[in-house]
């Protein structure tokens, strides 16, 4: 397996992988940003080539340079085989687990992990004038694309669309659930700085509404400030975020905790369905307890 585990051109695992991208749509974002400038530093590795039975992506040695920041020591698996998944996890040029890191993709059996339901928004209709539109675009032509009537309006009087700022990046922290530990900030200015982003500001400049966009491609930290609920503000945020990544090829989806119901159901209002076959498995490990 030694011989065979190498770095690979992403252009063309990206290629092997779109034909069918809803199977495999964990890697298949992450690929396609490694592909795009590859912002967040990962690399794509498979079992063997030309044919190959798994993907795993993984942070390059110069970003993974904190042992204990999970959050940026992120992994992506996809597999068809499972003896072949735990002959490259197995191998230490592979995986370094002298570090805490999380995977995220298929189930990896008999390690723990979280199942969450995954859902994805189906890819817009295209007006005949689509073929003009430029797929590295960061903002597409509103004309070209066309979302379900859910996800297009405009913000209410005095409140306006934007990107989420560096300066914002206090307040995302202090409103995620998993933002009380030391790398999560760096984490979110990752995010913010090198990632799509949309957030709702009032008319004082402050985020009332607001969603990420990981390195895998997914909708994250989706979050509505209390006092502002009920106001149907998701529906721009994720519309102006879902215009952005259809213009681009990307496939918009996200998951979400299982007893997160409300989040659930405005999703699905909003088009988004659920995607069967056991949705999005996240696992982490924690160094010294692996």
């Amino acid at each position: 397996l030694d011989d065979l585990l190498r770095s690979l051109p992403t252009l063309i695992v990206y290629d092997s992988m779109r034909a069918s991208p809803r199977g495999s749509v964990k890697v298949y974002g992450t690929v396609m940003y490694v592909n795009r400038g590859n912002p967040a530093g990962l690399e794509v590795l498979v079992d063997s080539w030309p044919e190959f039975k798994m993907v795993l992506t993984r942070p390059c040695r110069e970003v993974a340079w904190d042992p204990t920041d999970f959050f940026t020591n992120l992994h992506t698996a996809f597999y068809r085989d499972e003896g072949t998944c735990r002959a490259l996890l197995g191998n230490s040029r592979t995986i370094n687990w002298d570090q805490a890191f999380q995977i995220q993709g298929e189930p990896l059996q008999p390690y723990l992990s979280l199942p969450l339901p995954m859902l994805i928004l189906s890819p817009p209709t295209l007006t005949p004038s689509s073929s003009q539109v430029n797929p590295l675009s960061a903002h597409p032509t509103p004309s070209c694309v066309s979302h379900p009537p859910a996800l297009c309006c405009r913000p209410e009087k005095g409140l306006r669309l934007a990107p989420v700022s560096p300066t914002h990046a206090m307040l995302l922290r202090d409103t995620w659930m998993f933002g009380e530990n030391s790398w999560s900030l760096r984490y979110l200015n990752l995010l913010i700085r090198h990632f799509p982003s949309a957030c709702l500001l009032d008319p004082e400049g402050t985020p009332i509404s607001w969603s990420l966009i990981d390195p895998l491609a997914a909708l994250t930290h989706g979050y509505t400030l209390p006092e502002h609920r009920g106001q149907h503000h998701p529906r721009a945020v994720v519309g102006m975020l879902a215009a952005q990544l259809h213009a681009c090829g990307f496939p918009v989806y996200t998951r979400v905790l299982p007893h997160n119901e409300p989040s659930l159901h405005t999703l699905q209002r909003l088009g988004f369905h659920i995607l069967p076959l056991g949705g999005w498995h996240v696992t982490r490990f924690l160094q010294g307890l692996v």
